[in-house]
């Protein structure tokens, strides 16, 4: 049963279309604000992603933005009142995968979200993250580090997830504190150094370099 997450604010248009997805055999979560849609869509447990533009918090074209920066590729159909080409161009250029403008038809979205479902169901799904010796499991969120099997907390597995998805590439501070724990923070605070600290230890110190002034990477050779 495919998992649809529905990113919507105003609670009318929530409702209908959490009630037309449901009747046509879909499971659902909705939420009403930018941030926690982009927190839910960020954990990879659903097969798409029905979103609005204009929201509290993140609005659409930041989450579309960041989501494609944290590599997840799950398909996204923005529904919004916004109908400029202007604004539909920069959604489709920003990783969204199609754009319905309010008012809408039901039937319509429904097509549309089994287009995409299908089309999702064709390509490869990545299941193993690998660089060199050292992989991560996304189904049993367990990591190898040579022939050992390391058991990872929730921060430990989204942080290094994103450093396996990124490997090679600096992350400051900023963008991991940013990514892995998702709200306003403290920029002085050492929590990221904490973790890199504890990924050290249970994987082994050579496997997160730090980059004086810059942040951390993970080395790819």
């Amino acid at each position: 049963m495919n998992r649809i997450l529905i990113v919507e604010d105003e609670e009318r248009i929530a409702s209908f279309v959490e009630k037309g997805l449901r009747s046509n055999g879909f499971t659902t979560t909705v939420v009403t604000d930018g941030d926690a849609g982009y927190e839910y869509a960020l954990t990879g447990g659903f097969d798409l992603v029905v979103l609005d533009i204009n929201l509290p918090g993140r609005d659409g074209f930041t989450i579309l933005r960041e989501l494609r920066e944290a590599r997840v590729t799950t398909p996204v159909i923005v529904l919004t009142a916004r109908d400029s080409v202007r604004d539909a161009v920069a959604g489709l250029e920003g990783g969204a995968d199609d754009w319905m403008t309010k008012p809408f038809r039901f039937e319509e979205l429904l097509a549309r979200v089994r287009l995409r479902l299908r089309t999702a169901a064709r390509a490869p799904e990545v299941t193993v993250l690998r660089a060199g010796s050292l992989s991560l499991d996304l189904r049993t969120r367990r990591a190898r580090a040579e022939e050992r099997t390391v058991d990872l907390t929730a921060r430990e597995f989204v942080l290094l997830e994103l450093f396996l998805r990124h490997p090679g590439q600096v992350l400051s501070r900023e963008q991991i504190l940013s990514h892995v724990w998702g709200y306003d923070f403290d920029p002085g605070s050492n929590i990221v150094d904490v973790y890199v600290r504890t990924l050290r230890k249970k994987l082994g110190a050579e496997r997160v370099e730090t980059v004086r002034g810059m942040g951390y990477r993970l080395p790819t050779g």
